[in-house]
């Protein structure tokens, strides 16, 4: 079994794993309890909370626990457009977000919010200067992906929330769910970031969303005692301790893990370039760890399957979109529907080998030699 589809899911790594288990056993009292126990596991949170916190350069009051990058970003959306309504309502967001900010945002223009939708440029990078036009006086929230999900492009986010600063009613967000382990980005500037370790080798069930302080939302859930007044619920504590834990390894292996991935990425893609029906969707600016490419005239789905007939995996679009429909985000880059219905994603990891890519490719090329003979290219 070959497994490339890291952008979807990753293992757990042993370590973070085991580190789960052990807080498991350790600390189960309830930390919202008055007791020792329930103060020993608030403790563990507390350590966790404060380490995560100064990886990013925060406080750890500025530090919100949800079930997954999902709801952080329906409570970034919702919650700030609730806030803020009174200040205006306008928000803008990219054309490459995740179906969370989209389906957000659709919610919200249902609600009487207007919604507009900044393009990107050739290398497939938000046009900076359509997004100042779109900027009105009734704008109050700005959402632009740090890296996508289906072309890894990795957007200028640090030159975003630099020229933002001059809005003061603009609150920026960003979804660094793709970015956190693998690419470095400043977010000193940025008002509300958002992630979830299971896409950085950590367990599954769990977000973040750091608020800055100068931003304030309305929570969407509502209720128990929880780290934060912004989102109510017990806290989980070996899910919050393990989220510390992954982030952790991935930032301290992170330059390795990148340099490792790359190599195995100019393997592919100097093998995809030798087809000339064969288009890579990547552009410069996009990260090594997300290869995206179309095979013009065989629809996605398609060659996906004949690969994992042969044990290979991989996918056509974001595990997240509606099946059978074209990729939107390869639409938005290309503007070429055949391409954005012909598209597949192999996204790599520092734990893919050389073998298994020798693997890919080789199968691969049967692959193709059978569509040949069918008389399908």
């Amino acid at each position: 079994m070959i497994y490339l589809d890291y952008a979807a899911n990753t293992p757990i790594d042993k370590e973070v794993l085991d580190y789960y288990y052990e807080i498991s056993q350790k600390y189960y009292g309830n930390p919202n309890s008055v007791h020792k126990i329930g103060r020993a596991a608030k403790e563990i949170i507390d350590k966790a909370t404060e380490n995560i916190a100064k990886n990013f350069g925060v406080s750890k009051e500025e530090i919100i626990y949800t079930s997954g990058a999902t709801e952080s970003n329906n409570m970034v959306i919702k919650g700030i457009c609730e806030r803020y309504k009174n200040n205006g309502k306008h928000i803008i967001v990219s054309s490459l977000e995740h179906n969370s900010i989209i389906a957000s945002a659709t919610v919200m223009q249902d609600k009487g919010f207007d919604v507009d939708l900044v393009p990107v440029n050739k290398e497939g990078l938000i046009d900076i200067e359509e997004l100042k036009k779109l900027i009105r006086k009734d704008t109050i929230l700005v959402s632009i992906v740090s890296v996508d999900s289906e072309i890894g492009l990795v957007q200028p986010i640090e030159e975003i929330a630099k020229f933002l600063r001059d809005y003061p009613n603009i609150h920026f967000h960003t979804d660094a769910t793709q970015a956190v382990g693998k690419v470095k980005i400043d977010y000193s500037d940025v008002d509300l970031i958002t992630f979830s370790p299971h896409k950085f080798y950590g367990v599954n069930g769990i977000g973040v969303l750091i608020k800055k302080k100068n931003t304030n939302l309305i929570p969407i859930i509502s209720g128990g005692k929880s780290t934060t007044v912004y989102r109510s619920g017990t806290p989980v504590t070996p899910l919050i301790a393990s989220v510390d834990k992954a982030l952790d390894i991935a930032l301290t292996n992170q330059e390795n893990r990148y340099n490792y991935v790359l190599e195995l990425n100019k393997r592919i893609i100097n093998h995809l370039k030798k087809y000339d029906y064969i288009h890579i969707n990547n552009t410069d600016k996009s990260i090594p760890f997300t290869i995206n490419f179309s095979i013009r005239g065989i629809h996605s789905k398609d060659f996906a399957k004949m690969l994992e007939e042969k044990d290979i995996y991989i996918s056509t679009k974001t595990s997240c979109c509606p099946e059978n429909t074209p990729s939107k985000l390869v639409y938005a880059l290309t503007k070429d529907k055949s391409l954005a219905a012909t598209s597949l994603r192999v996204s790599l990891s520092h734990l893919t080998t050389n073998e298994e890519i020798n693997s890919f490719l080789n199968t691969f090329d049967e692959c193709i030699e059978e569509l040949k003979k069918d008389g399908k290219i």
